[in-house]
């Protein structure tokens, strides 16, 4: 059964590159990112796990704590994390699941529960370990994004995908295509006009259905 928006992430247990992790207890009260790739030393993923290492302080700023994992030892991610730094002149400082026995792969549905671990297993048969799950204060799964092996992922879409997510939790909106912070946002449906005004004072309707007003502080 594949996870949902607003299922529960399922907690575990696991050895990082920082140690021990119980995974609902690390997120704490914050929000989190579990991002997989499919194999340690392999291009894509080491310019990803790099990039993500440049961008650590922005996701810190909004209370989100990183995570990464692949189905290699925690020895190996060690080693490669001199490999990430060459590439992209910054440290890995988030820990780094080792995901040997698949156990964290297989419950968040990236890989079949059939599927056996082994050191014979190749970035190609770990394929569907290449998502992205962000998660909330309430452990539910807020987004999931799983790319192709050839595409790198765009970290900067989901550090705006997390503002959208964290901004429409706290107010009464949604946030349109393209947007980014400080542009208009959506007041949803279930707000009346007159609540509308109280809350947000002006707004602007374009449709019968369609109100946008100006970001709330």
């Amino acid at each position: 059964m594949s996870l949902r928006i607003n299922d529960t992430a399922p907690d575990f247990t696991a050895d990082t590159t920082e140690g021990e992790v119980k995974f609902h207890d690390w997120i704490g009260d914050g929000y989190a990112v579990l991002f997989s790739h499919p194999k340690d030393f392999t291009p894509v993923c080491t310019t990803e796990l790099g990039a993500m290492a440049g961008m650590i302080d922005e996701f810190e700023k909004r209370n989100t704590k990183v995570i990464g994992i692949s189905v290699d030892p925690v020895e190996d991610h060690q080693r490669w994390k001199a490999d990430i730094e060459t590439v992209s002149g910054s440290t890995v400082s988030y820990p780094m699941i080792g995901d040997t026995d698949l156990k964290v792969a297989k419950a968040f549905d990236m890989l079949p529960a059939e599927e056996t671990a082994g050191e014979e297993r190749t970035a190609a048969t770990n394929a569907t370990v290449r998502s992205v799950f962000v998660i909330g204060p309430d452990k539910k799964v807020k987004l999931s994004l799983t790319y192709p092996m050839t595409t790198g992922r765009n970290f900067a879409e989901i550090l705006r995908a997390i503002d959208s997510i964290q901004l429409t939790a706290e107010h009464k909106v949604a946030t349109p295509a393209d947007w980014k912070q400080g542009d208009d946002v959506i007041i949803t449906p279930a707000v009346s006009d007159e609540e509308a005004e109280q809350k947000f004072g002006s707004f602007e309707r374009i449709l019968p259905y369609l109100r946008k007003t100006k970001q709330p502080v």
